[in-house]
């Protein structure tokens, strides 16, 4: 009997042990762990998803789509519902298109919430939820798409992942079309399954953007610096189509292209723009902006004879001819139409040093234009304190400065437009007041030179368009080695020009980097003007003059 009563004695103590046992854990657990289990509690049955907004369309000038935002599938993963990470990790690896090791360590952590895979293509994200395995999830967010592939992607740039801009208008222009992010509350039941979404905050789309390219002229400009690849295999080329009047950009191309939609799958020096983010030593193509000063200053007339010899030393530096010749008297229009280097540093003498340097800031060079596009480059250009005794011999001719495609096109809108100078802008509704630069008789003087680089004895006499006057400038400059010097196997060939001569309506500048085979403006950026111009003059419905 004392036995049994011994053993109910020791069962109750026992009983008592685990009573306390289980007090002390129950307090414990709500007091000292509340915290963190009601955090675990949470994690599992609520998860706070962003919802990014949709970023506003990007439109062409003439309400074309350029840059849009489309839906796409999320999928997402809550690694504490997942039963058997390796098969779920089996099925999902081959639809979500990426490894199965590196699947199986995503859903095999401790994290309450994981993304497998951004902003899938909405058919492959539909198959996953097609399989409703418990703990993975999917939500509807937009993506970013170019529905015109290749068409102006370094002028477009691209979005990142988090809706983010990174490149080209897309990053310039970000906080405008970005719009203002969301967020929903996803809240399961205790089996993990959800039971509501609930938007905490509301999205907002961002703005839309129009702007002046327009896509046929940007598809004829690409089309042909292809070609211009081709032929000359250079490291690069861009090429600028502008209304002189206004400075809108009607085309920005750049070769080699890129695809919008995977750029990615190119080098990053292609997906540059090289309108802005190069500078390159312009040579005869800056010719006319001395000739310009020179004249409005007085210092010479159109028809100033000069005796030309063979060769010019300024201080300690020999200019010479492109080509060999004797000496020979040209009027001044003929050494611009026959881009004479001689006869361009006797123009600069006659100017002198400080007003040629003022000349050189006062046609905007040395500072950005301020085009809406990221990465614009200011060029560089010598102060009048930095020159040297032979700086006026090789400034006047393009050298021992350097430029951007942009600047150069936005300081030959002065000679085109009457002495009126713009500033390019590529969105709509930014065009900002020009700035008379030149009188209308110097300006309209320079133009009629400048027909005389595309007539009989010019350096582009072979670029015509039936029908039409056209002036421009060939340019063919050696780039700097690096050591001081000129390669005498790298060049930089360009040509601008703009049409009609006497009542410009379309300016478009080539620049062609390092080509091969052939070195010359005339021959090599010339035909590529000739050929934009050709498609855009009747597209435009410019008439023939």
């Amino acid at each position: 009997m004392r036995l049994v009563e011994r053993r109910i004695g020791l069962l109750f103590a026992v009983f008592l042990a685990l009573l306390a046992i289980a007090a002390v854990r129950a307090i414990w657990i709500g007091t000292v762990r509340a915290g963190s289990l009601q955090e675990r509690a949470a994690t599992q049955q609520e998860e706070d998803l962003a919802v990014s907004a949709k970023r506003g369309t990007i439109f062409d000038r003439n309400g074309l789509e350029l840059a849009v935002s489309e839906d796409a599938i999320t999928v997402f993963a809550n690694p504490f519902l997942i039963d058997n990470p390796a098969k779920v990790s089996a099925q999902l690896a081959p639809l979500l298109d990426m490894p199965e090791d590196e699947l199986l360590r995503k859903i095999s952590g401790d994290a309450g919430f994981v993304y497998l895979r951004r902003k899938m293509d909405a058919w492959a994200g539909h198959k996953v939820q097609q399989l409703k395995i418990e703990g993975i999830g999917t939500v509807t967010e937009p993506k970013r798409s170019y529905p015109q592939g290749w068409l102006a992607a370094q002028v477009l740039g691209t979005v990142g992942t988090d809706n983010v801009g990174l490149s080209g208008l897309e990053y310039s222009r970000d906080e405008d079309l970005r719009g203002s992010d969301g967020t929903r509350r996803l809240v399961k039941d205790a089996l993990g399954e959800p039971v509501s979404m609930v938007e905490t905050k509301r999205s907002s789309p961002g703005e839309n953007l129009r702007l002046t390219i327009d896509a046929a002229i940007q598809e004829r400009t690409e089309e042909v610096l292809g070609e211009v690849g081709s032929t000359w295999r250079p490291r690069g080329a861009t090429a600028l189509v502008l209304d002189p009047r206004t400075g809108a950009v009607l085309a920005l191309a750049n070769w080699p292209r890129v695809d919008a939609n995977d750029p990615g799958g190119s080098p990053a020096w292609a997906r540059r723009d090289r309108s802005v983010a190069v500078n390159y030593e312009p040579g005869s193509t800056f010719k006319p902006f001395t000739v310009s000063g020179a004249l409005q200053d007085g210092a010479i007339q159109p028809e100033t004879p000069f005796d030309l010899p063979p060769q010019i030393r300024v201080a300690d530096r020999v200019v010479g001819e492109a080509h060999d010749r004797g000496r020979l008297t040209l009027r001044t229009s003929e050494i611009l139409a026959q881009s004479s280097n001689v006869g361009s540093v006797m123009i600069g003498l006659k100017l002198g040093a400080r007003k040629f340097d003022r000349w050189v800031h006062r046609f905007g060079f040395g500072r950005p234009t301020g085009i809406e596009l990221p990465g614009e480059q200011q060029g560089i250009v010598p102060t009048y304190a930095d020159y040297s005794g032979s700086s006026i011999g090789n400034l006047p001719i393009g050298q021992g400065l350097a430029v951007t495609p942009m600047q150069m096109a936005k300081g030959y809108t002065a000679i085109a437009n009457h002495g009126v100078m713009r500033s390019p802008y590529i969105v709509a509704g930014e065009r900002r007041p020009g700035r008379r630069v030149l009188s209308r008789q110097t300006a309209d003087d320079v133009s009629k030179m400048l027909e005389g680089v595309l007539g009989p004895g010019g350096t582009a006499q072979e670029a015509q368009v039936e029908g039409y006057k056209l002036a421009g400038k060939t340019g063919t400059a050696e780039k700097p080695d690096g050591k001081g010097g000129y390669s005498k196997t790298k060049f930089v060939a360009s040509f601008i020009g703009y049409a009609p001569a006497r009542d410009p309506r379309l300016l478009v500048a080539v620049m062609v980097d390092e080509p091969q085979g052939d070195i010359y403006g005339g021959t090599v950026a010339a035909p590529a003007f000739e050929s934009i111009a050709e498609f855009a003059l009747p597209y435009l419905r410019i008439p023939p003059g």
